[in-house]
C-alpha cells in the first residue's frame, strides 16, 4: 500500500514552518477541507482558513478553527469595537503566507479573481500575497460549467499571472452525472503543494515527464524453492523514485522482490525475474522521456529451471547458465531524440573507466558509479558514495549521502541534462 503523506520523514519534509492560507468556496467538495488542513498541520505548516460565505454553507467554520487551531477568516470587516481586533489582517497575513490554496474554487471565485475584484477575506488575501509567492488554484464544478469558453479564459488569465491550475479528476459528481469536475483528495492537493514550495512555484524540467525506473534485484529460478539472486535492497531506485515525483513526475517504478513501500504518487509495478522486468520496461521504451536502471540484474539465469525441489544427492550439482537480456542496453541503443537513459555501475573497487566504458557502449547519457563496500556504499546500507560521469565527459564525485540524499544529486544532475537533450518544462 502507498506510505500515508502524514508518515513521512521529518527531514524530507518541505511544509514545516511554512505559512499556508487555504481559501475555501462554496462548492460540495469543500467537505474534504477539514481532512486538507489536518494533513497540512501534521505536516509541519502554519495553516489560516479563509472561508467564503458560500463554503460556509457546505462546511462548518467550527469545525476548520479546530483542526487549524486558528479562527477562521470570512468577512473583510469584524465586528466593530472587538478587543484586540486586526483591521489590516487582509494585508498582514497576505504578506505571511508561504503560498495559497484555493480548493474547491467555484465559477464565481474564478470569475472574481481574474477580474481583481476583492469584496472577502479570500480575494484580499490572493491579492496581498507576495510576488513569487506560489498560488494553487483546484476548480471544482459540474464538467459543463468547468469547460465552458468563460470559465477556461477565467483560468487562462490567472495562469498567465503565475497561478497554477490543477485540472478536476473525473469521477461521479453532486448532481448525479459522471465526468470530470471533481476536487482531487487532499494528499494530492498537499502532495501539489509540496512540489510548488520545493520549487519556489516554477517546474522542474522533468514535470509531467514520463520517468520509468528499475529498482531492486531480480530472482532466477533454479528449481521451485531456490534461485540465483544478489543483496540488492532497492533502497536507490526507490529513492529516485520518491524525489521524481515530488519534482512533479510521472513514475513508473519496475521492482524485484523488495520489502519497501510505494513512494507516495508513484505507479509500482512487481517482478520477479530478469525476463519479467526486461518485459515490463519495453512497453515504455517508446513513450518515456527518461529511463533509470537502478535494478540489479541478473547477468545470468538457468537455461532448465526444474520445476518441483531438487533432490540432494552425492553428485555435484551442475548448472547451465545462460545471459538474461541487457535491458538498460537494449533501452539506450533503440531511444529517440528527446529521450534520457540513465545507469549504475557497481564495483567493488576503483572502477571508473569501467563504468565510462559501460557508460558508451550502452549509449547512455549519464551513469552512476556507486563504490560498494557494505558498510557505507552499495547494496542494503543507506548511504551511497557515487560519482556522476556524463556523455561529454563531465564528472561529478559526490560525498557519502544518504540515498535519498544523493538521488536527490543524481536527478538535479539529469536537470541539467533535459534541455541538452530536447527535454524541456
Amino acid at each position: 500500500m502507498d506510505k500515508p503523506i502524514c508518515n513521512k520523514s521529518l527531514e524530507d519534509n518541505v511544509l514545516i514552518g511554512k505559512n499556508i492560507i487555504v481559501g475555501i468556496c462554496g462548492g460540495i467538495a469543500a467537505y474534504k477541507t477539514p481532512h486538507l488542513v489536518r494533513l497540512l498541520k501534521k505536516r509541519g505548516a502554519n495553516v489560516r482558513v479563509a472561508l467564503t460565505e458560500g463554503g460556509a454553507r457546505f462546511v462548518s467554520e467550527l469545525a476548520l478553527a479546530t483542526v487549524s487551531q486558528e479562527p477562521v477568516y470570512r468577512t473583510m470587516f469584524p465586528p466593530a469595537n472587538t478587543a484586540g481586533t486586526d483591521y489590516t489582517r487582509h494585508i498582514s497575513l497576505g504578506e505571511w503566507a508561504d503560498a495559497l490554496i484555493i480548493a474547491p474554487a467555484t465559477a464565481n471565485t474564478l470569475a472574481k479573481l481574474s477580474a481583481g475584484l476583492c469584496d472577502d477575506m479570500l480575494s484580499a488575501f490572493f491579492i496581498t500575497l507576495r510576488p513569487g509567492k506560489p498560488v494553487l488554484i483546484f476548480p471544482a464544478m459540474d464538467g459543463q460549467m468547468f469547460l465552458s469558453p468563460s470559465v477556461q479564459r477565467n483560468m487562462a488569465t490567472l495562469a498567465a499571472q503565475g497561478c497554477t491550475i490543477i485540472s478536476p479528476e473525473s469521477g461521479e459528481l453532486a448532481s448525479g452525472q459522471c465526468g470530470l469536475g471533481r476536487m482531487p483528495e487532499p494528499d494530492a492537493i498537499v502532495n501539489s503543494l509540496e512540489k510548488a514550495l520545493h520549487y519556489g512555484g516554477k517546474s522542474s524540467p522533468l514535470y509531467d515527464k514520463s520517468v520509468v525506473i528499475t529498482a531492486g534485484p531480480t530472482r532466477e529460478k533454479i528449481d521451485g524453492v531456490r534461485f540465483i539472486s544478489n543483496y540488492s535492497s532497492g533502497k536507490m531506485g526507490f529513492a529516485i523514485a520518491r524525489d521524481a515525483a515530488k519534482r512533479g513526475a510521472r513514475v513508473t517504478l519496475i521492482t524485484g522482490p523488495v520489502n519497501l513501500e510505494t513512494p507516495f504518487g508513484v505507479s509500482r509495478i512487481d517482478v520477479e525475474s530478469a525476463a519479467e522486468m526486461h518485459e515490463a520496461s519495453r512497453k515504455f521504451f517508446t513513450s518515456c522521456d527518461l529511463f533509470i536502471g537502478a535494478a540489479a540484474v541478473s547477468d545470468y539465469r538457468p537455461a532448465s529451471p526444474y520445476e518441483g525441489k531438487l533432490k540432494k544427492n552425492d553428485r555435484e550439482l551442475q548448472l547451465t547458465l545462460v545471459q538474461n537480456p541487457d535491458i538498460l542496453a537494449e533501452f539506450g541503443m533503440q531511444k529517440a531524440s528527446g529521450q534520457l537513459a540513465i545507469g549504475f555501475a557497481l564495483e567493488t573497487q576503483t572502477g571508473l573507466d569501467k563504468a565510462r566504458e559501460k557508460l558508451a557502449t550502452k549509449n547512455l547519457d549519464l551513469i552512476a558509479f556507486n563504490f560498494f563496500d557494505r558498510l557505507t556504499s552499495g547494496f542494503e546500507v543507506d548511504t551511497n558514495i557515487l560519482t556522476l560521469i556524463e556523455r561529454d565527459g563531465v564528472t561529478t564525485e559526490l560525498p557519502q549521502l544518504t540515498k535519498d540524499a544523493a538521488a536527490a544529486r543524481l536527478l538535479d544532475a539529469i536537470e541539467q541534462l533535459c534541455p541538452k537533450t530536447g527535454i524541456n518544462p
